[in-house]
């Protein structure tokens, strides 16, 4: 499907419709700078807002769609509210009970998407499976309940899905670190092949990408700026772009995007840069 703007879906496993573009919130600093930003998001056009407990703004976020949703330009329907259970609340009740924490300090009756953010690993827990299983199962259950719409991971591997694929919902969603220089194929290719949807968090490499060479002359050829063109590849590489900001301006010219296209050359060119390295769940200690 051509997307055409913010509020254009793919459709998820189950049917359900995910904006093609979201807007993230992490390293957002609570309180009116995070209200502010998603305010002047959903002002924008963007209609996914993704947060998570960890990020310590969820309450903000709350604050910034109420202000939006208050003008009555549009409802909650409109909107995709994306939330996140963090390592310390994994296991079925806590899970559950982290939920609840979290739809109160949003003040959402539901969340339209629900994600374990880190899986529990071999590395540091005998019984990961069984830990990552009692926690699908309490999204599972959420989801059956009506308290949220869909389900997913965050930074998972294949084989911390693979055990997830035999429950009676599989996950709709995996949301990945994705951006030109950290393309993980193989995680991509293979949510492909089971119908999972992939998001990309930090589509801008943490701002990295923005004076990168390579990008920088894809940009200057189409009168974009390098945040545009990764954001673009995101697009034609069929996942779900996650681009941050706390200026207005720069929340808006993220979302201009949908006015060229990238050829085949510039795809080219993205797909040679240097790939910071198959990223490896099980080398990072944030998903203790």
């Amino acid at each position: 499907m051509n997307m055409t703007k913010l509020s254009d879906t793919r459709t998820l496993s189950n049917g359900c419709g995910i904006p093609c573009v979201g807007f993230g919130t992490f390293l957002i600093p609570n309180g009116a700078p995070t209200a502010a930003a998603v305010k002047a998001a959903v002002d924008a056009g963007y209609r996914l807002i993704d947060t998570g407990f960890i990020y310590e703004n969820e309450a903000a976020v709350g604050d910034g769609i109420r202000a939006a949703l208050a003008e009555g330009n549009m409802t909650r329907e409109d909107l995709f509210v994306t939330g996140k259970v963090w390592n310390t609340e994994r296991g079925y009740d806590t899970t559950i009970a982290a939920f609840e924490r979290t739809a109160a300090a949003l003040g959402l009756e539901y969340l339209d998407l629900y994600l374990i953010h880190w899986p529990a690993i071999a590395r540091h827990y005998e019984n990961w499976r069984e830990i990552n299983a009692d926690t699908w199962r309490a999204l599972t259950d959420l989801y059956r309940a009506g308290r949220v719409r869909a389900i997913g991971v965050s930074n998972f591997l294949p084989k911390h899905i693979e055990p997830l694929l035999e429950t009676e919902v599989a996950p709709m969603v995996d949301q990945i670190q994705y951006h030109p220089g950290m393309m993980q194929t193989p995680v991509v290719d293979w949510c492909r092949e089971h119908g999972i949807a992939v998001e990309g968090w930090s589509p801008l490499g943490m701002g990295r990408l923005l004076e990168d060479p390579v990008l920088a002359g894809i940009a200057e050829k189409h009168g974009k700026t390098p945040a545009q063109v990764c954001i673009r590849w995101c697009l034609q590489t069929g996942v779900v772009p996650l681009p941050k900001s706390q200026t207005p301006e720069r929340i808006v010219s993220n979302a201009q995007v949908f006015d060229f296209e990238l050829d085949a050359e510039d795809m080219a060119r993205i797909a040679a840069m240097d790939d910071g390295g198959f990223f490896d769940t099980d080398s990072t200690d944030w998903n203790k």
